[in-house]
């Protein structure tokens, strides 16, 4: 079975339509989400309408999370002072995005499971149990196989982190399948995974992202101009 995954959509319709344009000439046999659908961008309700009428089954991620449980948002924060400005920002822009999505769409987030278990892998968003935190691509063996083992899983897959990597250990292999929007690995360009057996791949797909920056720096979100330049240079910096 050829399994496509795709996570961090974070609001971005031109690079999901992107990514649905890569996924007709690929053809899997089936598309999994990674969560973080709706927040970070201009059109988070139409991103969850499109996932939904395609059927896409998913987990849900952090950025979903704290819109229906915000107090979520707020205790991570108080666990991370370095991140207090960028999140209290994104506290802000949690009432725009709830009154965006309406309550049905926000109960159907809500419904979206921590983890999909399939024959072939598992998916998180971020870690088993904790949507917020997740090993980064330079993480020690150790600390991937104690993070994931307990999936019980030859091939566990994750997004949050925007960095598109795959792992291989003794029996286990970790990948993570970057970020459809505000890639952090310095390329510009939406990114998911394929599965096909024992082949892993992450896969990187154009669009225009000038564009995009540019309805972000009309939309007056909080924090549009860092989430524009993010989109502009496929890198993680932090805000003026």
């Amino acid at each position: 079975m050829r399994v496509a995954i795709v996570s961090d959509i974070h609001g971005n319709r031109r690079a999901l339509d992107a990514v649905l344009a890569d996924l007709r000439q690929v053809a899997p046999d089936l598309v999994v989400h990674g969560g973080d659908l709706a927040a970070g961008g201009t059109h988070p309700a139409d991103i969850i309408d499109q996932v939904r009428s395609l059927g896409w089954p998913g987990v849900s991620g952090n950025t979903d999370e704290m819109l229906w449980a915000p107090e979520r948002l707020t205790a991570f924060a108080a666990t991370q002072p370095q991140l207090a400005f960028i999140l209290a920002k994104s506290a802000e822009a949690i009432p725009s995005i709830v009154a965006a999505l309406g309550d049905e769409r926000l109960r159907w987030l809500e419904a979206l499971p921590s983890r999909y278990i399939h024959d072939e892998f598992s998916l998180v968003h971020a870690s088993p149990g904790d949507p917020w935190r997740a090993p980064m691509p330079n993480a020690g063996d150790d600390e991937l196989r104690s993070t994931y083992a307990p999936l019980n899983a030859r091939v566990v897959v994750y997004g949050h982190i925007h960095c598109p990597y795959v792992r291989r250990l003794q029996g286990l292999t970790i990948a993570n399948t970057g970020s459809v929007s505000q890639s952090y690995d310095g390329d510009t360009r939406a990114s998911y995974l394929g599965i096909d057996g024992d082949n892993i791949t992450i896969r990187r797909v154009e669009y225009d992202v000038q564009s995009e920056a540019e309805e972000l720096l009309r939309s007056g979100m909080p924090l549009a101009a860092w989430m524009a330049r993010l989109l502009l240079t496929g890198k993680y910096c932090p805000p003026d």
